[in-house]
């Protein structure tokens, strides 16, 4: 493994001011939170980011106070700590109650070791885990110019916002925090800056080298959810290749507002199907006003794929994910 040096910053504006100061030394910068993903990086000298090698310091979040808590707040909703571990999340009374979409999201992340130590803005920013990008191929992801998968082994790889890169986006709290349109507040050298969930994210086209918007000296502090209202009910269905420690092959974050059995308003987003939280408007506006039975939900399925372009090896991934989003609808109206 290669050497680094590590720093423990007692404010995020420390960190912040850290990591700018080595990066204006030409040194490679990653942060650090619980680490789960950072470490295999560092250890098979993956980039943290599009044409840097393994990081040359590190910063520890960890030592920051203040920034993993779950908190109500001042709106009536609830504001949550980037270095919150996924656990806390799974085991929250109120986010279960209030966002239960989030909790079931957060539960199903990989193993309960691992849950018990990533945490919420560590599992929104991982980097891809194309196995292209994972054993040492320069492709995109990694500075190169070429997307190995599209010729090669793609069955897990995007049906959805595909190219250059088809990676899929590999968390599953993601989708759920643009589903209840949650906010990210984010701090680096030019100060702060808050924004939706939904423009965090980074289509390839757009740039096919990052997955988000964080700049190299940013840190995602912490996420707000909007005041739930009476009525809103919400869940996440994941579908694995196995039955742990795996990401998504397809999952769908479902969040109706419902009243006396009519949809006022529906949010669908995908995840596993696209390189980010794929959000599907048109299946959503099937839903506005009705009444939720079982050939509506089943055209909502059919809505949510019907812009879909697979590649080769992974057209399976088009009925499973309308399916998906049937059953999940189902679910949550109450109608299943």
């Amino acid at each position: 493994m290669k050497t680094f040096a590590n720093h423990n910053p007692g404010s995020v504006d420390e960190a912040v001011a850290i990591a700018q100061a080595a990066i204006s030394d030409g040194l490679s910068v990653s942060f650090a939170g619980g680490g789960t993903d950072l470490l295999q990086l560092v250890k098979d000298r993956i980039p943290n980011r599009p044409g840097a090698g393994a990081p040359d310091v590190l910063v520890n979040l960890k030592s920051i106070p203040g920034i993993g808590g779950i908190a109500v707040n001042a709106r009536g909703g609830l504001t949550i700590g980037g270095l919150a571990p996924l656990s806390a999340l799974a085991a929250s009374s109120v986010v279960r109650q209030r966002y239960s979409v989030l909790a079931e999201a957060a539960e199903q992340v990989a193993s309960p070791q691992i849950r018990n130590t990533g945490t919420l803005a560590g599992n929104v920013c991982q980097r891809p885990w194309c196995w292209y990008f994972r054993n040492g191929f320069n492709c995109y992801k990694a500075g190169g110019n070429q997307c190995f998968s599209i010729v090669g082994e793609h069955q897990l790889h995007a049906i959805f916002g595909g190219g250059p890169s088809f990676i899929v986006h590999p968390s599953d709290v993601a989708p759920a925090l643009v589903a209840l349109e949650a906010t990210f507040h984010i701090i680096g050298p030019h100060g702060e800056r808050t924004l939706p969930a939904a423009e965090f994210f980074v289509l390839p086209r757009d740039d096919a080298g990052h997955e988000n918007v964080l700049g190299d000296a940013e840190v995602l502090v912490s996420i707000n959810l909007p005041a739930s209202a009476n009525g809103v009910h919400s869940s996440y269905h994941k579908v694995m290749d196995r039955q742990t420690w795996t990401h998504a092959v397809a999952s769908a974050a479902v969040v109706l507002d419902m009243e006396e059995g009519l949809c006022r308003s529906a949010r669908i987003v995908l995840g596993g199907v696209a390189p980010i939280p794929w959000r599907v408007q048109a299946a959503e506006a099937l839903l506005a006003g009705e009444r939720v039975t079982a050939e509506l939900a089943d055209a909502v399925g059919v809505a949510a794929v019907a812009e879909a372009q697979p590649l080769a090896k992974n057209a399976y991934k088009v009925p499973l994910t309308r399916r998906l989003v049937e059953r999940t609808v189902l679910a949550v109206s109450g109608v299943a």
